[in-house]
C-alpha cells in the first residue's frame, strides 16, 4: 500500500513506516491505550458485557431499522441489537472472553455537520443500537480503536467513505462519554462501478497495483477520476 500510495503521489507525514510525535501507528501495539479506554468507560456504566452468540443474535429476527430519511444505510451496518444482555453488569478487570457493549441513550439525536453531506442527524436506539466495543476475542472494536486514537493523536479532521456516516453518530457518543473533543467530518461519496456497487477487493482489475501494472500513469487515473 505504500509504494502504491507514493506512486500515485500521495505522501504523509507521520505513520508506522516514518514514525511521529504519536506512535506507536500500529493498532496491535496501542491495547494499553485502548484498555484504558474500556476501563473509563466500565467505571462510568456506559458499557455491559454481552454474551450473545452470532447464532443468537441470528434467531432474534431482529432486522436492521430503516435508516432516518435521506441517511445512507452501509451495507455491513449491524442490525440493531435486541437488548438480550442490557441489564447485567460487571465489575471485571479485564474484557477478555466477553463481548461489551456500550449502552446507548434511547430517543437522543446525534446530529452533526458532514464537511461533503452538510447537516446529519441520526436516532439512537432507532437507527443504530447498543453496539460492541471489546470483542470476546479480546480485540477492541473499531468504535472505540478509533475514537480512542483520534484523541491521543489529536485528530481535528477526519476524511472516509460515505457508508461510515452512522458510525460517526456511536463515536460522537463515545467522545461525549469520555468527555473528548469531536473532530470535524468529511465523508467522501463512494467509488462505484457501473451499477452503482462500490467498489471492493473483489474488483481487483481497478486497484491502483493493478492499473499500474497495466501501464497507466498517475496523471490519467487523477484526470479519469
Amino acid at each position: 500500500m505504500y509504494e502504491d500510495l507514493r506512486w500515485f503521489g500521495i505522501s504523509w507525514d507521520e505513520g508506522p513506516d516514518i514514525g511521529g510525535p504519536f506512535g506507536p501507528y500500529q493498532q496491535s501495539r496501542r491495547r494499553d491505550l485502548y484498555l484504558q479506554t474500556w476501563q473509563q468507560l466500565r467505571k462510568a456504566g456506559c458499557i455491559y458485557p454481552c454474551s450473545c452468540s452470532r447464532k443468537d443474535l441470528a434467531q432474534s429476527s431482529q432486522a436492521p431499522h430503516e435508516s432516518s430519511p435521506g441517511h445512507l444505510q452501509a451495507p455491513d451496518d449491524e442490525p440493531i441489537y435486541p437488548g438480550t444482555c442490557r441489564n447485567k453488569k460487571s465489575n471485571a478487570a479485564d474484557p477478555v472472553g466477553l463481548n461489551w457493549r456500550f449502552r446507548v441513550p434511547d430517543g437522543e439525536r446525534i446530529a452533526f455537520v458532514d464537511g461533503h453531506f452538510g447537516s446529519q442527524e441520526f436516532v439512537a436506539g432507532a437507527d443504530f443500537g447498543d453496539f460492541v466495543v471489546w470483542r470476546r476475542d479480546d480485540i477492541p472494536a473499531y468504535q472505540l480503536a478509533v475514537v480512542a486514537d483520534d484523541a491521543a493523536m489529536k485528530i481535528t479532521e477526519v476524511v472516509r467513505g460515505a457508508d461510515l456516516l452512522r458510525s460517526t453518530a456511536r463515536q460522537i457518543l463515545l467522545q461525549h462519554a469520555l468527555q473528548l473533543p469531536q473532530p470535524n467530518y468529511y465523508h467522501c461519496e463512494l467509488l462505484t462501478d457501473p451499477h452503482g456497487e462500490r467498489l471492493a477487493k473483489r474488483h481487483d482489475a481497478l486497484s491502483l497495483r493493478a492499473l499500474r501494472k497495466a501501464g497507466k500513469l498517475p496523471a490519467e487515473i487523477r484526470q479519469a477520476w
